[in-house]
């Protein structure tokens, strides 16, 4: 039972100090691992920044003679990073010290933390590697026009890994282009060797690393139409790197290739729900998170089949509009969800398709929306055929009479995917030439101690697996058409899902390229809207 859309109680009991915690060494003889940590070399080696984001200064610094400076742009938000090599399950200390404006720094699949500091301030945490982890990246970044970020003095602060051991792997060999889009490049190379065994490999553009364990990797958020150089390096265990691969350049295509997602629809649109909660302001939740979109909730039916929010308050004059225009105030924007569990409908108060499309147009004239969502769940709607394919025929209307306008349709799951209801959702898009911009499903309330990690994804494998049969997609293109709804925290059953666990699947989000990323809700994100900064980087 999907009881989300209603949930009053279980606000976040799960609270992180940000800004002033102060992670120091255990013992004056701790040793830092890392390398270069307060940019005293001149050099930014062997941290590998965006292209041209990183630069190492003088002034401002918190000690010694220099500091890394990061040129966060609108396009790109100075991402910085260092791998060392790590014991597994062991419990490390990071800290750093920064000064600018939306200032992050993390572990890659792990734990991060944010801060905005005038002047220096110690920013830090601690993390336990897994059970098989030998190798950490340290990262830090800044956020998309919020201008340069300073940091000095890293600390990390454990026992270091790989012993004795300072034998890099041999070089990767035959690097190789085996795929090109528009926006991304499909590589792969031969398998290095070394003495202990290598655990890993970077792909290399412009300075910036992408981390893979196998021979081969897809590298996204390319530009079409443009040439990329690669080169590609081992890892071992203790840290150690071979030398760079020869590089292998490519171009991405212009226009869509066999394989070719096309033109991607991407959104990071948390749920907000004004009906209750203490429902936020636009502009506290958007400028220290940097959230662009809301996925706002719900449309139902009032007085048949005419839309309004929550069956009660008017499309326009009412707090949903100022919040709407409040949102676009701030660069963003909204995509309304019209449905959900419970209440009174629209799909089935709409007698016909042409009705249920007339009622979805009034909507997207209140507002001169770009995308709506359609939440289809319970007997009613998810469990009703005719229901399914009214809803389905009426947004194939409304494409057609709103050109460059994007459908989400938003369903429950199982943990191996879609159900014989969203099974047959799909099988009848198809059939409908619906042409439904974004399957996103709600991969929560299996049961009290769910693996939320493990289980997001395994219903998201079987989802684009369903996705692929049905339309003859491939991969790329499949992934391009699915979005993940989930929840913060405790759910209605009891499953607990952290920020570390909601960043592990953001990031596995955008490695895969999915087009959509959001969780219910907002209203529960208090008092740090962590949940809503971690939604913010979701790249697709």
């Amino acid at each position: 039972m999907r009881t989300r859309h209603r949930l009053l109680a279980g606000l976040s009991a799960v609270a992180f100090t940000v800004l002033g915690l102060v992670v120091a060494p255990t013992t004056a003889e701790a040793a830092n691992l890392l390398s270069n940590p307060g940019l005293e070399s001149g050099s930014l080696s062997p941290w590998t920044c965006s292209a041209g984001a990183g630069s190492v200064v003088g002034s401002p610094v918190h000690g010694g003679s220099k500091a890394l400076a990061g040129a966060a742009t609108g396009g790109d938000i100075a991402r910085c990073a260092q791998t060392v090599a790590v014991k597994p399950s062991t419990t490390y200390s990071l800290s750093v010290w920064v000064r600018g404006n939306f200032v992050n720094l993390g572990v890659t699949g792990g734990a991060s933390r944010w801060t905005y500091a005038a002047d220096y301030a110690q920013l830090g945490f601690t993390f336990t590697t897994t059970a098989s982890q030998t190798t950490a990246e340290i990262y830090i970044h800044g956020w998309y026009g919020q201008g340069t970020y300073y940091a000095d003095d890293f600390v990390l602060d454990g026992p270091g890994g790989g012993g004795g051991d300072t034998q890099p792997p041999t070089t990767p060999g035959n690097p190789r282009v085996t795929g090109v889009t528009s926006n991304s490049v499909s590589l792969a190379w031969d398998a290095s060797t070394d003495d202990t065994g290598v655990v890993g490999y970077d792909v290399v553009r412009d300075g910036q690393a992408t981390a893979v364990t196998g021979t081969s990797a897809t590298v996204g958020g390319l530009s079409p139409s443009t040439a990329y150089s690669f080169t590609v390096r081992a890892r071992d265990a203790a840290g150690n790197v071979s030398t760079a691969s020869a590089p292998v350049s490519a171009t991405t295509s212009k226009d869509d290739g066999p394989g070719d997602p096309g033109p991607r629809f991407i959104q990071a649109a948390p749920y907000v729900y004004l009906g209750w909660g203490n429902p936020p302001t636009a502009p506290e939740v958007m400028k220290p998170t940097g959230v662009k979109w809301f996925t706002m909730a719900f449309i139902l039916a009032q007085n048949g089949c005419s839309p309004s929010w929550d069956s009660q308050r008017p499309l326009t004059g009412g707090a949903d509009e100022t919040f709407i225009k409040a949102v676009r105030a701030n660069g963003g924007d909204v995509v309304p969800s019209i449905g959900g569990w419970s209440g009174n409908k629209l799909g089935p108060n709409c007698s016909t398709p042409e009705a249920l499309a007339g009622a979805y147009q009034k909507v997207i004239d209140a507002y001169k929306l770009k995308a709506v969502d359609v939440d289809i769940e319970n007997t009613d709607e998810f469990e009703a055929p005719a229901v399914q394919d009214r809803i389905l025929s009426a947004l194939k209307i409304v494409k057609a009479k709103n050109p460059g306008f994007h459908t989400i349709l938003t369903m429950p799951t199982l943990t191996t995917g879609p159900n014989s209801w969203g099974n047959r959702l799909i099988e009848q898009a198809k059939a409908l030439n619906a042409d439904i911009d974004n399957f996103t499903i709600m991969p929560f309330d299996f049961g009290g101690g769910a693996d939320m990690y493990g289980n997001t994804i395994n219903a998201t494998e079987g989802l684009k697996t369903k996705l692929k049969s049905t339309f003859g997609w491939t991969d790329a293109q499949a992934y391009a058409h699915i979005g993940i709804s989930g929840m913060n925290n405790q759910s209605d059953q009891g499953e607990n899902t952290t920020p570390e666990i909601w960043t592990k699947i953001r990031d596995w989000g955008n490695s895969h390229h999915i087009g959509r990323f959001t969780y219910w809700a907002v209203n529960r994100d208090r008092p740090n809207w962590q949940f809503t900064s971690i939604t913010a980087g979701f790249t697709g």
